[in-house]
């Protein structure tokens, strides 16, 4: 297992585990010298769906690999978003 600095993963692309483009890595949070979230960069399409927040702090329980992407849970997801995924897939 390769152990990652923090700035090779800043500006790496985030997607959920359904496949989903989310945004981008802009910084990681930490506490007590440990990693506790991550704040992304939503991308365009999103930020509307998020009462226009430019960005979201994901919990770093939620990210499920760090590699050349990212990929987080879609439970990290605020639950707006989710219910508009839902009913566009009703759609």
């Amino acid at each position: 297992m390769r152990v990652k600095k923090i700035t090779e993963v800043l500006g790496k692309k985030v997607y959920t585990d359904s496949g989903d483009f989310f945004g981008e890595i802009e910084e990681a949070n930490l506490y007590e010298n440990k990693i506790d979230g991550w704040r992304i960069k939503v991308g365009a399409h999103l930020a509307s769906l998020l009462g226009g927040a430019r960005g979201v702090v994901i919990p770093h329980q939620f990210v499920k690999a760090v590699s050349d992407v990212f990929i987080i849970n879609k439970a990290a997801l605020p639950s707006q978003e989710m219910d508009m995924d839902e009913s566009a897939e009703l759609m």
